[in-house]
């Protein structure tokens, strides 16, 4: 056998590793009983010791070893190039702290519903001292250059640093501020969000038909906290949160969720083989969640084409005009919820998490203080005063599963998003009506083929500069959110 085909025989074997574990999660965040938690947490920490294995262990470096000999160009030059730099970083860590990690966060993720339910941080708190403790350490193992939280950021989001997203931040920030006190004493029309469970439900699988969602490849499922995850190239599941007070969080999340599987349903099966059947980053991951959610689900003409449908689903729409309705959707109303805030100060929450986080790994905060400062950020950059820690620090599952360095993928993910939709209608003829009529195959053919189609094989950084011909700016998405809510305001 070929050096190259036992490269690809390789990913192959990981591939049913990360399936297996992938299904025994969606399971874990679905439908398991309460009582399976211990011993689905310690399944999920075996097989993913089993998976680093096989990316750290001797029969994988001598695999490395022997592809560094080979003539490698193309895709499989990359595949390789990306391979060693992941095995660089993995083998720093020593596998007994590799399971003991994966074991603690799948336990800590089960804790985490249980404290948010009892609003009881203290149930949570000895589980987060434990995986920052361990964060800390991985940073160190694994080395940076100027700023610790680099070294978690490069998990998510490669190539970014702490010195780009500060100023980036701080921009996007000071625009939205600006923004806020241009809408500051206008009155958004106060509607009833209310509709059960089963009016939801229909809806949702009606939106998901009306943007391609293939539901011979995927499905649609309810959780506590909505997510997305790929079993495999043909199996792309979505889940959502019934809210029977306000529709809304269901209806968009689940059009944000069914983003992030169009992206996975688009990527050249090719590439999973080679180890680069993944996004390229969870900011360009975040960038078509966004884009379905509020460049797709929250434009004037697919709301206004679909509305009749609404006001027959949802007898309180019954005598509301659209204008009246489309400027209810978009209130700007500075809130406690990350998943259910406005499109404009979404950026805010996710700036507070980053604070957070990167003084977090510089010891500048330690855990125990962390919902504290949380609810003064919230006042600072919201001015909302935070009534428990249900609604503040134990809001998101983020942190029970280890993931520091991934809530600045959010935020990014705005800025590509309104990126990517600036150079779509550059190159797309008449992308409102198409939208409207719900004839989204030249949008998405787009997309796929300047974002979905290349995996990973690019670097974010490739990606956008190929798709739109600059580098990372918050301008056109500054420039969207200014047209859209001068338009809201002139209608209400």
């Amino acid at each position: 056998m070929s050096t190259t085909q036992q490269w690809r025989d390789h990913f192959d074997g990981l591939r049913a590793y990360e399936e297996a574990v992938a299904l025994l999660y969606w399971d874990m965040r679905t439908y398991m009983p309460d009582q399976g938690a211990a011993n689905r947490s310690a399944s999920i920490g075996f097989l993913s010791t089993e998976s680093f294995r096989r990316r750290t262990g001797k029969t994988y470096q001598q695999l490395l070893a022997a592809m560094e000999q080979e003539t490698l160009t193309g895709i499989e030059a990359i595949s390789f190039a990306k391979a060693k730099e992941a095995f660089d970083r993995d083998s720093k860590i020593p596998e007994a702290e590799y399971q003991t990690f994966i074991t603690l966060i799948s336990e800590a993720e089960s804790v985490w519903e249980k404290a948010k339910d009892a609003n009881d941080w203290s149930m949570f708190e000895p589980y987060l001292e434990k995986i920052v403790a361990m964060e800390r350490q991985f940073v160190e193992y694994w080395g940076y250059d100027a700023h610790p939280y680099d070294a978690l950021l490069h998990d998510y989001e490669p190539g970014m640093t702490v010195a780009t997203l500060d100023p980036l931040f701080a921009e996007l920030r000071q625009a939205i501020i600006g923004l806020l006190g241009q809408l500051e004493g206008k009155d958004f029309p106060t509607l009833d969000w209310s509709a059960d469970r089963e009016t939801q439900i229909a809806l949702n699988q009606e939106w998901l038909l009306d943007i391609g969602y293939d539901f011979t490849s995927g499905r649609l499922d309810e959780t506590v906290h909505p997510f997305q995850t790929t079993i495999n190239r043909k199996d792309a599941r979505i889940t959502t949160k019934y809210d029977e007070n306000d529709y809304r969080n269901s209806v968009f999340g689940t059009m944000h969720e069914a983003g992030h599987a169009t992206y996975e349903q688009g990527i050249e099966p090719e590439l999973d083989s080679l180890g680069l059947g993944d996004g390229a980053s969870m900011g360009i991951h975040e960038s078509q969640s966004l884009f379905f959610e509020n460049f797709i689900g929250r434009n004037q003409g697919f709301l206004e084409a679909r509305y009749h449908g609404l006001q027959q689903a949802i007898p309180s729409l019954a005598d509301v005009p659209f204008e009246r309705f489309y400027a209810a959707v978009n209130e700007v109303k500075p809130s406690l919820i990350r998943i259910e805030a406005d499109e404009l100060t979404y950026a805010l929450h996710i700036i507070i998490r980053y604070e957070l986080e990167k003084r977090l790994m510089t010891k500048e905060l330690e855990v125990k203080d962390l919902p504290q400062e949380w609810n003064r950020l919230y006042k600072e950059y919201l001015g909302v005063d935070v009534p428990s820690d249900a609604k503040g620090v134990l809001q998101d599952v983020h942190w029970s599963g280890g993931s520091f360095g991934y809530f600045p993928s959010y935020a990014l993910g705005l800025v590509y998003a309104a990126q990517l939709n600036e150079a779509l209608r550059r190159d797309v003829d008449n992308v409102d009506g198409l939208i409207a009529a719900g004839t989204l195959a030249p949008i998405k053919g787009w997309l796929k083929e300047n974002i979905h189609r290349h995996g990973k094989s690019k670097t974010p950084a490739e990606l956008i500069e190929a798709a739109t011909g600059q580098s990372i700016s918050v301008a056109p998405l500054v420039n969207y959110l200014t047209k859209k809510y001068t338009r809201v305001v002139e209608a209400l």
